[in-house]
């Protein structure tokens, strides 16, 4: 039977001079885990990684304290698997969430989410397999998807930034082989964003091939004004354009704009998400729900939000996670997701995608790595191995 004989977490910085509508990101860290286990191969144990996505903290307290004592406490027979050679994430998920009430989402599912991916990261190397496949045959058909599709996000300000530096930025990345770029709203004035959004389509040469991202910075009267302002350009989404939480303000923005509307990356559970499909005025049909499994308690959680999909009349092609990393683009080719986010410049050592991998015609292949593929990510990796020597 597979033991779980120790849980290592460090901080890691993933600071840049970039910021959106709300933040600035020259403090941002993450946090980066091991969970090791009693199965030594080639000399060495066999490893499950794991991270926190973009976008929030570090959250070391939060795993000292009470997840990872709660799973190197438990009986192994309480993750194992009915074979007894891998870990059940699912179960080892259990464990990790008892006596955690409901509600209270925030900064605790993003600590869940760390050790989640470590858990499915170890699983599927334990089973000898790419995460894709175990996912695939767990939660979709069994036959995953060969290649996702990716976008480049960026478009981040910075003080003093030229406008045919943004330019360049979306060269790069068509140059690389993104067809879809997103840039960020909400900082300048109105007229000012206007002017950043049609010199991108103007590299992109397409309009609706190009998203703006507010990061919820508006109030309803200014999401509309944005939106009535956004509308004639055609583009590819307007995302996030309030409050998370604010299902009726979504909807009433939602009712004035005719194009296409993203959310749900800043959504920690299926209850939120939930929410946003009952009361936020999304049509299944032409909007994308950006939920970040890392961000939200992990896989488990993220799997339990498919049902609702189905639910209410949305088609697993409509998501297309927040976070641009490795496992998002497995669980896109498992679960036949819509896409995925990529940050091609961004958030190193955990933005991006396998060292040498680059996508063709805006798809990327997954790949045939055992488990997630972190060793296939040198600068990731080698923080990684701080943790285990």
């Amino acid at each position: 039977m597979v033991r779980i004989v120790d849980v290592r977490e460090r901080t890691v910085s993933i600071r840049s001079e970039i910021q959106n509508a709300w933040i600035s990101f020259r403090e941002m860290d993450t946090s980066l885990v091991a969970v090791i286990s009693d199965v030594v191969r080639d000399g060495r144990p066999v490893v499950g990684f794991g991270f926190g996505s973009n976008g929030r903290y570090s959250q070391g307290g939060l795993l000292r304290d009470r997840f990872v004592p709660r799973l190197l406490g438990a009986d192994p027979a309480d993750y194992a698997t009915g074979d007894d050679l891998s870990i059940d994430p699912e179960r080892a998920w259990s464990i990790v969430m008892r006596n955690e009430k409901p509600g209270g989402h925030g900064e605790r599912s993003v600590a869940v989410g760390v050790l989640d991916m470590a858990l499915w990261d170890l699983a599927a190397k334990l089973q000898g397999v790419p995460l894709v496949r175990m996912l695939s045959d767990r939660y979709g058909d069994g036959r995953p998807d060969d290649n996702v599709f990716v976008y480049a996000a960026g478009g981040y300000y910075t003080p003093g930034r030229p406008i045919a530096d943004l330019q360049d930025e979306m060269r790069r990345y068509l140059d690389a082989g993104y067809t879809h770029v997103k840039l960020k709203i909400g900082l300048a004035t109105l007229a000012d964003d206007i002017r950043r959004i049609e010199a991108v389509i103007a590299v992109v040469g397409a309009a609706d091939h190009v998203a703006v991202d507010a990061n919820a910075r508006f109030d309803v009267a200014t999401a509309v004004a944005y939106a009535t302002a956004l509308e004639p350009l055609g583009l590819w989404w307007y995302e996030e354009p309030v409050d998370p939480l604010d299902y009726e303000g979504l909807r009433q923005v939602r009712e004035a704009y005719g194009g296409r509307v993203a959310t749900g990356e800043n959504l920690f559970s299926m209850t939120d998400a939930r929410n946003l499909l009952r009361h936020g005025g999304l049509d299944p049909a032409r909007d994308v729900i950006q939920v970040d499994p890392s961000l939200s308690y992990g896989v488990v959680e993220f799997a339990r939000l498919l049902p609702e999909l189905a639910a209410h009349g949305w088609s697993t092609r409509r998501c297309i996670p927040h976070g641009g990393h490795q496992l998002s683009l497995h669980l896109a080719a498992a679960l036949h997701l819509g896409g995925n986010e990529s940050y091609p410049r961004v958030f190193q050592p955990i933005g991006g995608f396998a060292d040498g991998s680059s996508p063709e015609n805006g798809y990327m292949a997954v790949g045939e790595a055992i488990g997630i593929g972190i060793e296939h990510k040198a600068a990731l990796y080698a923080e990684c191995r701080h943790l285990v020597g």
